[in-house]
């Protein structure tokens, strides 16, 4: 996407933040921090997570109110006390949480709170003509009158976006919303930002994905520690170890580590799986002890129905699954486990953590009946805490609290909570399904060492993934799927980035 230039100078401030400062109990979560958004500017935030930029976005959009400092709005002091004050003044918000009412239809999402009525009763049929109409503008493919729980995570996606749209906002704020987007939906959304900022809309952009930057900022705003590290006007100039550096506060070094192969014995294999809700057929997958495995592919491919099923998460219309060399049957989750598998799922929040549980309690949770936790039926919570707390710093978790509530850490030391919950268990293969989705740049490189420690002591890896780079850094071979289908298998010199994405499409 082609971005104009903009001359700063001749912009005049949209929002204005000064000296902003927000404390939680026992955490400073802004401080001090600076922030101006122009007329028909994208301004990116990037920093680690707990950097605070979730923070301030909510104070913008209203959720928080700071507890010092200042915010003009279009020149003018404001204060808002609630989301719905910020968006009565024309500020949207699009987090990674979505806030769609699930047995709804996209239509009714659409207009929610503001429904189209034909004297006492809603007017569904005016409502589906006027989304339709409004989704066609937009260039989103979804069907009004479809159930939202029926709709992949990427279509969801982009109708919190058209909801956000709609009232004509000043300012948009989008948090990672690529995060479920295949590569020509997010050329959609580009297109759709650059129509937006050509009207005068500013956009607050979070992301951790370094090629979007260059795509879509005008500006980048580094935050560190809830302070502000630099604002960047140059784009041009802008370069990933130097964003890495100033996240971080350290020099940039290699993102992904080398992981020396031993194969040994088989510990996973799919022999012929099909899955009939998924259009998965006639998989053929298997990985080894000692060896780091990928399955790359599309949104919307299969790969993630594959991964869950390794877990016993879906049902086999034929084929069966063999952990260490032994057909599971019947498939469950609880066998997996017995059997040696971890699984990480893709969706921490909704289907990883119990997040009004503590820390301790969402590692600990998987192996509460283990023998080396529990005698007779009760849990040694001595010994919980002290193999929790072992865990807790050899994977650097910050804040080292095992009583705080997990939802209270940020997403890199969330993922390393399921990391440190599989390790409590010591498995012998572990399957990670997008293991570092809005995981920032620092906490990313922490996950792929603790894959290499795996490893190398070795369990078999397999990371199903989206994200090219991991693939062909972290993985000895890797299969490629489209539609449902093995297009591929590819290792050592074989495994390039233009044979994968070769097989990501028909021949």
């Amino acid at each position: 996407m082609d971005r104009p230039e903009i001359a700063l100078s001749d912009v005049p401030a949209l929002l204005e933040l000064q000296n902003v400062t927000k404390r939680f109990p026992g955490v400073v979560a802004l401080k001090d921090m600076n922030f101006s958004l122009l007329r028909g500017e994208v301004h990116v935030l990037f920093g680690e997570n707990g950097a605070g930029k979730s923070t301030l976005v909510n104070v913008i959009a209203g959720t928080y109110r700071s507890d010092e400092g200042s915010m003009r709005f279009k020149g003018e002091a404001v204060r808002f006390e609630s989301p719905a004050d910020a968006r009565a003044a024309g500020i949207n918000a699009v987090f990674q949480e979505f806030s769609l009412v699930p047995t709804l239809t996209v239509a009714q999402n659409i207009f929610l709170g503001r429904e189209v009525r034909s004297g006492r009763r809603l007017d569904n049929r005016e409502m589906d003509r006027r989304a339709a109409a409004i989704l066609a503008d937009l260039g989103f493919p979804l069907d009004p009158t479809a159930r939202v729980d029926r709709l992949p995570r990427s279509s969801q996606q982009m109708l919190e976006i058209a909801k956000a749209l709609q009232g004509d906002p000043r300012i948009l704020i989008l948090d990672e919303p690529t995060a479920s987007l295949t590569e020509r939906e997010s050329e959609v959304l580009f297109t759709l930002i650059r129509r937006l900022t050509s009207e005068g809309v500013g956009i607050i952009y979070i992301t951790h994905r370094m090629q979007e930057i260059k795509v879509v900022a005008d500006r980048i705003t580094v935050m560190r520690d809830g302070s502000l590290v630099a604002t960047l006007d140059d784009i041009a100039d802008v370069d990933e170890d130097r964003l890495v550096s100033l996240m971080t506060g350290r020099e940039a070094t290699a993102l992904y580590p080398q992981i020396a192969c031993r194969p040994g014995d088989e510990v996973l294999a799919l022999r012929g799986v099909s899955i009939a809700r998924a259009g998965v057929s006639a998989i053929d997958i298997n990985v080894r002890a000692g060896e780091v495995v990928g399955v790359a592919g599309l949104v919307g491919s299969g790969k993630a129905e594959i991964a869950e099923a390794c877990f016993g998460l879906h049902a086999l219309t034929s084929g069966h699954i063999e952990v260490c060399g032994q057909t599971v049957d019947p498939m469950s989750p609880s066998e997996m486990l017995r059997r040696g598998m971890y699984f990480l799922p893709s969706d921490r929040r909704r289907e990883g953590l119990v997040l009004p549980r503590s820390l301790r309690e969402n590692i600990s949770i998987a192996s509460l009946s283990e023998p080396e936790l529990s005698r007779f039926g009760a849990v040694l919570r001595w010994r919980e805490r002290s193999k929790v707390e072992e865990l807790i710093a050899r994977l650097q978790v910050r804040p080292a609290a095992p009583d705080r509530p997990i939802a209270f850490f940020s997403g890199g030391n969330q993922q390393k909570a399921l990391f440190a919950r599989g390790l409590l268990r010591a498995p012998r293969v572990l399957v990670l399904n997008e293991p570092t989705t809005g995981v920032d740049v620092g906490a990313r490189s922490d996950v792929y060492n603790l894959i290499k420690e795996v490893c190398e002591r070795g369990a078999g890896v397999l990371v199903v993934s989206s994200d090219l780079p991991e693939i062909l850094h972290l993985c000895h071979r890797a299969y490629v799927v489209h539609r449902g289908k093995v297009q591929a298998e590819l290792c050592g010199p074989e495994l390039t980035e233009e044979a994968v994405l070769a097989n990501f499409f028909d021949a």
